[in-house]
């Protein structure tokens, strides 16, 4: 059986991109599968106050999408695990969409995953990302019953299942039927379901790694940045290879 994945999160730019590059080399080192990168972005909607905040950090910081490109294309020399960006549509629109895409391809970006973009309109984008190799990640969340076959069937490079409704944030419990999400997916497709929303500890990642592919983690990393600034780097590799460890358990 192929070993459970852990995927791990971070806003570009928080607290400055130096420390974002230097968290994409010790979070690969400390055993993570793939790496999200959050494009700093002033309506972040999906968002939790946590990774809200964080956007709000990165842009004060000076954090902007050509900075952040030109950071992503320098790690890609060194780290080898898939890296995927997470933005919104408004972003994409303003940088121009097939420079945007382009410049993904350039810089090594091997997905995308754009939360306020539903299924039904992924032709918004779908060329571009064909165009330029980058794999659109669909989101299946507990509202999307009859939808989740569907989505399954056309779905690249992973599904992210949302574990909860509404916003992104640590959770004491996830009470989604993750078990069913899950099969539904594997009843149409052979593609890996991660599941994120809500996760923060070894023992929720195990649970999640138990019924998915996969587990990923936003909200607890940041909340590591904006108590650490500068210092994170460590306290971050520790609890990715605590996390990772946990998902390989199963």
């Amino acid at each position: 059986m192929r070993e459970k994945a852990f995927i791990a999160f971070v806003t570009g730019g928080d607290p400055n991109l130096d420390i974002t590059e230097q968290l994409l080399y010790k979070i690969e080192e400390a055993g993570a599968d793939l790496i999200e990168i959050g494009i700093p972005f002033s309506d972040p909607i999906a968002e939790g106050p946590v990774i809200q905040e964080a956007n709000e950090r990165a842009l004060k910081a000076g954090c902007t999408t050509d900075n952040l490109f030109a950071m992503v294309k320098r790690a890609r020399k060194t780290v080898k695990v898939p890296l995927v960006f997470l933005t919104y549509m408004n972003p994409i629109y303003t940088y121009g969409k097939k420079r945007f895409f382009e410049a993904c391809r350039d810089c090594g970006i091997d997905g995308i995953i754009v939360p306020d973009l539903p299924f039904e309109e992924k032709e918004e984008i779908l060329k571009e990302c064909k165009e330029f190799e980058v794999a659109l990640i669909s989101l299946i969340a507990p509202t999307s019953k009859e939808r989740i076959t569907r989505i399954a069937k056309e779905a690249e490079g992973f599904v992210y299942c949302v574990s909860s409704l509404g916003v992104t944030g640590i959770r004491s419990k996830i009470t989604t039927d993750l078990k069913s999400m899950v099969a539904l997916v594997k009843s149409v497709s052979a593609i890996p379901v991660a599941v994120g929303f809500g996760i923060a500890t070894p023992e929720q990642a195990k649970e999640v790694a138990a019924v998915a592919d996969g587990a990923i983690v936003g909200s607890a990393i940041v909340k590591i940045v904006k108590e650490y600034g500068a210092g994170c780097i460590e306290p971050v590799y520790a609890y990715v290879r605590k996390m990772k460890q946990a998902v390989k358990s199963v």
